[in-house]
């Protein structure tokens, strides 16, 4: 299978452009701030099609909704169905574990799928799974159809970086990877408020049906823009072993990280999933996973990822709770002022792509997280006399910073990945920032709790300031010599999928 197989998304969808060399001096600048290896390819005939571009962003903004929307309808659905709370969560549970439990065996299942058809297949199953949930007549068939729209969220997270960064010149890289950089984030934090109107105003099902519109639009795009490819193909025995044990590690560790935010206590848990991760690492399908991450250029964005993950839900999650039982606000204007953030996000995401493409994606990366930490730093000395416009307008600049960061870091990312395995890399980042969202609210947790109620949030919010802080460094990690960067990459590729 290491033949032919390992070469699916990979292609995307030109298998001669990617030994084309680099179209003139700027793709070539860019591929170096980015550490890159050999060029991904590119979609047939050289043009840019920015169509697809926004249908990355679109599918990105759809796939992270759906990680928020639920919430706000949990109560209703409880009731509706005559169900309990903690059987109400499963709906929510059920979409956000195999998501991030199934990122890294899809992206190495999708190294060797066509990229059509794994963009069709994944869209039109994500939107059949929103249909099935919204008529779901009893909580189990609610819960069933969740967990298959998990899965079909997974092929979607890993793919979207992927479709956009094959979808233009290397030297529109960083505008590309700039649009599901921006929007998906921002489909997280606006879920809540599209949840609570689409409730008032048409019941719980409708926060399932709200998707469909967009899949279907997203379906015709891809269909009519993207070219034929061969297809896709079954998991070996093996793979499917190999996503068992990797699945159980992961999911183990996101339970006990979730529940660590309510008792910190709870991250001793995260001991149990060790033995499946290291059996899965020990085996065929851990090997190329690891390969890719000693790429260089690698290691570091991963790194810098997951730091600006945990610094930013560790914010949020202070944040809220100091606004609303320390100073008093309500709980509509603290949803207000935490807009904010994602106010600034996406506002300077498009300008992090631009400049990203002028001069370079590592120095704007690296820009962005400082622009992130300062704003982060500026909230710890937060008191009772602070107002939410006191609060709204740091967060506005750490938002700003994040803006500037996510679509040159992507491209970083995605710039250095080997050709044949830009799905195994693409999952692997996703699963850092998947791990970063949960790990932030746990830490903030322990921090208040060490801190006492006095200096709890201030605590929160310094270790939110530190984590931002450590990305800066990890972003500016350089790259090793060509002839080492040209041996781990052959080592990462070789191995079969």
């Amino acid at each position: 299978m290491a033949g032919n197989s390992s070469r699916g998304v990979a292609d995307m969808w030109d298998e001669a452009a990617v030994r084309r060399p680099s179209h003139r001096g700027r793709a070539e600048r860019v591929t170096d701030h980015s550490g890159g290896s050999a060029e991904p390819g590119r979609i047939p005939g050289g043009g840019d099609r920015w169509l697809l571009v926004a249908v990355a962003g679109l599918l990105s903004f759809v796939a992270m909704l759906d990680m928020s929307i639920v919430n706000v309808a949990l109560a209703e659905i409880s009731r509706d169905l005559q169900v309990s709370a903690a059987t109400a969560q499963w709906v929510v549970l059920g979409y956000q574990l195999p998501v991030v439990a199934l990122l890294l065996p899809v992206g190495r299942w999708l190294d060797g799928a066509g990229p059509r058809s794994a963009v069709l297949a994944a869209t039109a199953g994500f939107a059949l799974c929103s249909a099935l949930a919204a008529a779901a007549p009893w909580a189990g068939l609610l819960v069933t159809a969740r967990l298959a729209q998990g899965v079909f969220g997974a092929v979607l997270f890993v793919l979207m970086p992927v479709l956009a960064l094959g979808s233009v010149r290397p030297e529109l890289r960083g505008r590309a990877m700039s649009v599901p950089a921006t929007l998906g984030p921002l489909g997280a934090v606006t879920g809540p408020a599209v949840g609570g109107l689409l409730l008032d105003g048409l019941g719980w099902r409708s926060v399932f049906l709200v998707k469909i519109p967009f899949c279907l639009l997203a379906l015709v795009v891809a269909w009519r823009a993207m070219p034929a490819d061969r297809g896709l193909r079954l998991p070996r025995a093996r793979s499917l072993l190999d996503a068992s044990l990797v699945a159980t590690g992961v999911t183990i560790l996101l339970v006990a990280l979730t529940l660590a935010a309510g008792d910190s206590r709870w991250l001793v848990l995260t001991a149990a999933a060790v033995p499946a991760l290291w059996l899965w690492l020990r085996g065929e399908g851990g090997r190329p996973v690891s390969g890719v991450l000693r790429v260089p250029g690698l290691p570091g964005a991963h790194g810098a990822v997951l730091a600006l993950a945990t610094g930013f839900a560790a914010m949020a999650y202070v944040i809220a709770l100091h606004l609303q039982r320390d100073n008093g606000v309500s709980a509509t204007a603290t949803g207000l002022t935490v807009l904010a953030f994602p106010l600034g996000m996406g506002l300077a995401g498009p300008l992090g792509g631009r400049l990203a493409d002028r001069y370079g994606a590592r120095p704007v990366a690296v820009a962005g997280a400082a622009v992130t930490a300062c704003g982060l730093l500026l909230l710890v000395p937060a008191g009772g006399e602070w107002s939410p416009v006191d609060v709204a307008w740091r967060l506005a600049l750490a938002g700003a910073g994040m803006g500037l960061n996510g679509g040159p870091t992507q491209a970083l990312v995605m710039g250095a990945a080997p050709p044949e395995r830009i799905a195994t890399v693409g999952s692997t980042v996703q699963l850092a920032r998947s791990l970063g969202f949960t790990l932030g609210p746990a830490l903030a947790t322990a921090a208040w709790g060490l801190a006492g109620p006095d200096h709890g949030a201030r605590a929160g919010l310094g270790l939110a300031t530190a984590a931002a802080c450590l990305s800066v460094p990890l972003l500016l990690l350089p790259a090793r010599r060509r002839a080492d960067v040209a041996a781990t990459t052959n080592a990462a590729t070789a191995a079969p999928n």
